[in-house]
């Protein structure tokens, strides 16, 4: 029972960040909680709104100044009926030093009391609904969330019309109400994004493995939970909580690392991590950096100190204690392997929501214990391991290679957003085919690095495995020449106008006109041009740094059926994570679509402003295609 406790705690220990994260992502609650049942129509009458905040955020007064640094909480209407009418009154605000913004702010902690003077219109009589939106952002000591809208309602009944009505509404134009859409998608987490995170996580947890300086640690892993459970009174039992324990051990390490990035970056800054340019460099850099360890140049190591006391604790102490430290060993012999890995694995967390290194980590060491664990609980099943042997080096130099090609992509992030136009497309083609051709060639034994014997002869398997390296290496050769490489382009450098491009020399010199690009990057131009031609307005909220939104790009948007759906649209592309106007574009985002996932694509009525559909993440091209015919149609519902 105590052993079924420890293990519990062990569980609750990796994933307490997960669940108290969790419960914070939105800790603030409003409610109106008094108003009256009745007024006159054009009377300015007061909404009292309570907010309850959880946690250590704060919410920032009303009366701060906007240029500040954050959103001041903000009150306004959400109907064309009624307005708010005068200057909202807020329970007394702390004006305290914010870390966050180095400057003093007003802001309310555990709670706020607010008082909201709104009217109706003149004309309205009835049973009518009261609609407050507000606009708001929290923070703590370190971290900030998004700012964030929410809606908050209440009924009240109008009878007769006040002597000197309020007037001061907003001019719209229209005041009918605006159709309600079930939107494709909204705020959230790709679910698909996700996924695949997660088993790019796994598949490097189990490639892990293979390596020189994990696999041989298998066998002798087995062999220490043998020896500790011969001769013990209930030998099976004890090795089968044993090997859990072991298992657990190693997946509270990694995930634990992953919860203190986590905690370090917070909640908004590992949303924002692609879009820091310093970040992809280090990112790249890094990457270079594991992959030349990878191919031999240098060996990562821990101090030998601290690989020696836990051997040391491990062999020393007995039962869980004992079992735990094994499971330190382990995860600190084999660092100079894994590491590269778990960097990998984090690296990818860019663009990604704030528990991605959590799930990262967490889903990479199941993988990566669980052959660990298995092989203790069954150990006859070790004899049908392969031998260790010079396979493994083959393993680990390939890997060095494509981490190499990998890295291409976080240097090309950089060189981008600073507009440095060196890592450019033709460069990171030229790289991938260099760095896929010498892995083909070695596999192929044409070489050999630091020491290794070429082998004597090539043998099938080996062959095999050349193969693909080889074919993908001829495959890119086009695109160095500005053909499209397919869902490759999303990991390669952006195409660019100044690229050398032979395919678009050939087109030129033929009499071609190049194709005039149907994007712009006004918004509010866009609007008056959609307005003029009455079409609707399809908003792709991209980034320079966003993997599946080149991969929409090279593989779906230059598609027949698309390209006609565009034509029948006014189409903006705003990028949210560089660029002078990306602050601005991603409050925009945030505003109309309550998300900053990247890619989000919107469908907009340009005469109210009305989302009348919106997808997030790659789409297949089919489920892309209906989704426009959708805002398409919805448009001219409304507008019939």
């Amino acid at each position: 029972m105590n052993k079924i406790g420890f293990l519990m705690g062990i569980v609750f220990m990796a994933l307490s960040p997960f669940f108290v994260y969790g419960q914070l992502l939105d800790p603030v609650d409003y409610r109106i909680t008094n108003s009256p049942e009745t007024a006159q129509a054009g009377e300015i009458f007061s909404v009292e709104v309570e907010a309850t905040i959880e946690g250590d955020w704060h919410l920032y007064s009303v009366l701060n100044d906007p240029d500040a640094g954050p959103y001041p909480t903000t009150f306004s209407s959400g109907s064309t009926r009624m307005a708010v009418a005068g200057q909202v009154e807020e329970s007394e605000a702390v004006i305290a030093f914010d870390p966050n913004f180095q400057t003093e702010l007003g802001w309310h902690s555990n709670g706020a009391d607010f008082k909201i003077p709104v009217a109706f219109r003149s004309e309205l009589e009835g049973e009518q609904t009261i609609v407050l939106e507000v606009l708001y952002q929290v923070c703590d000591d370190v971290s900030c969330l998004p700012p964030k809208t929410k809606t908050i309602e209440a009924s009240i009944v109008l009878d007769g019309v006040a002597e000197n009505p309020y007037t001061d509404f907003e001019e719209i134009g229209e005041t009918e109400e605006l159709v309600a859409f079930e939107l494709t998608s909204s705020g959230g987490v790709p679910l698909d994004d996700l996924w695949g995170y997660i088993w790019i996580a796994i598949t490097a947890g189990l490639a892990a493995l293979l390596t020189p300086c994990v696999f041989p640690l298998i066998p002798l892993t087995v062999s220490y939970f043998s020896n500790q459970g011969s001769g013990q009174k209930g030998e099976k039992k004890s090795n089968i909580g044993q090997a859990l324990i072991f298992g657990l051990s190693i997946i509270l390490i990694f995930t634990g690392l992953g919860a203190i990035l986590s905690v370090i970056l917070g909640v908004s800054g590992v949303s924002q991590f692609a879009s820091n340019p310093w970040v992809n460099l280090f990112i790249g850099m890094l990457f270079i950096f594991f992959g030349v360890s990878l191919l031999g140049l240098f060996e990562l190591r821990l101090p030998y100190q601290l690989t020696n006391w836990l051997n040391r604790k491990s062999n020393e102490s007995g039962g869980v204690t004992g079992t735990l430290f094994m499971g330190f060993t382990i995860s600190a012999v084999s660092f100079s392997c894994t590491a590269p890995f778990v960097g990998a694995i984090l690296a990818a967390t860019a663009g990604g929501e704030w528990f991605y290194p959590i799930v990262g980590m967490l889903a990479f060491s199941t993988a990566f214990a669980l052959p660990f664990v298995l092989l203790a609980l069954f150990p006859s099943y070790l004899e049908s391991l392969p031998k260790s042997g010079s396979w493994m080096n083959v393993v680990k130099v390939i890997l060095g290679f494509v981490i190499l090609a990998a890295s291409i992509k976080f240097l090309a992030n950089a060189d981008i957003i600073w507009d440095w136009g060196i890592v450019t497309r033709p460069l990171g083609i030229a790289a991938w085919i260099t760095f896929f051709l010498l892995a083909g060639f070695y596999i192929l034994g044409f070489f050999a690095l630091h020491g290794e014997e070429r082998p004597k002869s090539i043998t099938t398997g080996r062959l095999l495995l050349a193969i693909p390296f080889l074919l993908f290496s001829l495959y890119l050769t086009p695109g160095m020449m500005g053909a499209s490489l397919g869902i490759w382009d999303a990991w390669l450098p952006a195409s660019k106008a100044t690229d050398v491009s032979v395919v678009r020399s050939i087109s030129s010199s033929g009499g071609g006109a190049a194709q005039e690009s149907i994007w712009s990057d006004d918004y509010d131009a866009s609007v008056e041009k959609a307005i003029a031609e009455n079409r609707p307005i399809f908003i792709d909220f991209t980034g320079y740094t966003c993997t599946n939104c080149r991969a929409m790009e090279s593989t779906v948007f230059p598609l027949e059926n698309i390209q006609d759906r565009f034509s029948q649209m006014e189409n903006v592309k705003l990028y949210t994570d560089g660029g002078s106007k990306a602050e601005e574009n991603q409050q925009f985002q945030f505003d109309l679509t309550g998300t900053l996932a990247l890619p989000t694509y919107v469908i907009v009525d340009p005469h109210s402003g009305q989302v009348l559909d919106q997808l997030i993440g790659f789409t297949r091209a089919p489920d892309f295609e209906e989704f426009l015919n959708r805002g398409i149609e919805r448009y001219r519902q409304v507008r019939s």
